[in-house]
């Protein structure tokens, strides 16, 4: 589904990002880890072709993402507030959507219906523009946008940050779901290692851009990632 051959991204003489080699298949929940700074949004936004990569290459079914736009058409994504607009309403918001992926009105509501308990009641009808939301409402907003038009794959940057308790679940069963139901291919950076365990299959950590862990998910896997940032920064008061 994804694949990343000798990708680096350099500016100057840094190298932020340096990825020899990544293989994500189709419908696999794939879970990207690291502290600030390990080159994660990096990552996902050469994957996006926001920015563009200094070496190598990314491709999403076999089509390079710098070369042509036809992998735009099944892959979602929200990495942060600018991918929303503004100066709309949450209702003129996904009208605008609905219109770029010929969805009728009744298309519409069926998919929005799916984020009801999400929402909960704080979204729709409250006459507020995009830009005077709440943080964790934002976030709620831009994931379920993500969704929209059936993607085959989906790319969140800490998508459970700024949502409370309850939403946090509420977003992980929908991920569930989704995976199950329509075997989306989830792409998740997160700095919460309990939540990027428990809805991923595989974890890969990052540290100064390259991979510095790929796991697959079992009953070890938090507590292995635990030991390793704890160990991580154990060195880093010591020197």
């Amino acid at each position: 589904m994804l694949s990343i051959s000798n990708l680096k991204k350099t500016y100057k003489e840094n190298t932020v990002l340096n990825i020899p080699a990544l293989e994500i298949p189709q419908g696999q929940s794939f879970g990207l880890i690291g502290n600030n700074g390990a080159g994660k949004t990096t990552l996902f936004r050469i994957i996006l072709d926001l920015i563009r990569a200094t070496e190598g290459s990314v491709t999403i079914d076999n089509q390079d993402v710098s070369k042509t736009e036809d992998w735009k058409k099944f892959t979602g994504s929200f990495i942060d507030e600018k991918f929303l607009i503004g100066y709309l309403t949450p209702e003129e918001y996904f009208d605008f959507l609905a219109e770029v992926y010929a969805l009728s009105k009744v298309d519409l509501e069926t998919f929005l219906q799916q984020f009801k308990e999400l929402f909960n009641d704080e979204i729709f009808g409250h006459k507020k523009y995009i830009r005077d939301l709440s943080k964790g409402n934002k976030k709620k907003l831009g994931v379920t946008a993500a969704l929209i038009g059936s993607p085959n794959i989906v790319l969140l940057d800490e998508p459970f940050e700024n949502l409370d308790p309850t939403s946090q679940i509420r977003l992980k069963k929908i991920i569930a779901q989704y995976k199950k139901d329509k075997n989306v291919t989830f792409l998740i950076s997160s700095h919460d290692l309990n939540h990027v365990t428990e809805i991923s299959e595989r974890i890969v950590a990052l540290e100064k851009g390259e991979i510095i862990k790929d796991l697959s998910v079992n009953e070890r896997t938090l507590e292995e990632l635990n030991e390793y940032f704890q160990s991580n920064a154990y060195a880093e008061v010591v020197e």
